[in-house]
């Protein structure tokens, strides 16, 4: 009889032990105290890949905000305002709380990088990198540049995740550089690249997703990022340079390649461009190639 007794107090406490086990956490759990369900959101990058400087990394953080779809978007009084998820090592967004719909549908707008302070969510300001070389963190300046932003329309609360996917706003330019037929030699793999005569000044609509050019911004010299031996990348905010102006220059064995040209930074657009390097500096030759939408 007194094993009877331990043996079913025994499987008693297995018992309560595993209910343990299996109830929710509360960050885990679907709906609060009240009904309401749990938002749950998924990012996805432009280039829907894995490799460093073209896809999020452990650290990366994404702003958003939530609201009504009666209503316009509001730097504050929001459903949800700014707030801030970071992708973790397991490869899951969190928030720094659990966010929970009320009842009706919603329009969610997310952006990249976060910042910490919207002074507007119609005239955000944002510049781009003027050394895009630099490295912040684990990303590159290029990559701080890179503003992405996603949003989708009409939700409905539920427990389902919400996927967004992210688009470029910004434009970018990739330079080739190709060894003509009498540079004598090796192209050198610690050249300099500059794109001259830009703005690097934004401002964004957080509701709309567009970028446009400050119209007060300051002309300014970006360095480009160096991707391999002889290409090298820049974000640049979308605008038109309406006259002829020094454009590239590329800097190798102390002798300056400078490239002039009109051109048109349109939206999204990764603009392809090939430079062939001639022994005369004079004789730079230029190649335009293809726009690539969504680019790595």
């Amino acid at each position: 009889m007194k094993y009877n007794i331990i043996s079913a107090f025994s499987v008693l406490l297995s018992l309560i032990m595993l209910g343990s086990c299996n109830e929710s956490t509360p960050a885990e759990r679907d709906y609060d105290e009240s009904g309401r369900a749990r938002m749950k959101f998924t990012f996805e990058h432009p280039s829907l890949s894995r490799a460093t400087d073209t896809a999020f990394e452990e650290g990366d953080k994404v702003g958003i905000f939530v609201n009504p779809t009666s209503e316009s978007l509001q730097i504050a009084g929001n459903t949800v305002n700014n707030e801030k998820f970071t992708f973790g090592a397991n490869g899951n967004w969190t928030a720094e709380r659990n966010l929970f719909w009320d009842n009706g549908n919603y329009n969610v707008f997310a952006y990249y990088p976060r910042l910490d302070s919207i002074p507007s969510v119609l005239d955000l300001p944002f510049s781009v990198k003027s050394d895009q070389r630099a490295e912040t963190g684990k990303i590159s300046g290029m990559s701080a540049s890179d503003f992405l932003f996603a949003s989708k329309k009409n939700v409905a609360a539920s427990t389902e995740t919400v996927k967004l996917q992210f688009k470029h706003i910004l434009s970018k330019i990739s330079i080739q550089l190709i060894k003509g037929d009498d540079y004598e030699g090796e192209l050198p793999e610690t050249a300099t690249v500059y794109i001259h005569n830009t703005v690097p000044q934004a401002v964004i609509d957080l509701e709309a997703g567009v970028a446009t050019k400050y119209n007060y911004g300051k002309i300014q010299t970006i360095t480009a990022h160096q991707d391999n031996a002889t290409k090298y990348s820049a974000i640049i905010v979308p605008q038109r340079l309406q006259n002829r102006v020094p454009l590239i220059e590329v800097e190798m064995k102390g002798v300056s390649y400078l490239f002039e040209s009109k051109f048109l930074f349109k939206a999204g657009i990764q603009h392809n461009v090939n430079l062939v390097i001639n022994k005369n500096p004079e004789q730079l030759k230029i190649e335009i190639g293809g726009e690539i939408v969504n680019w790595n």
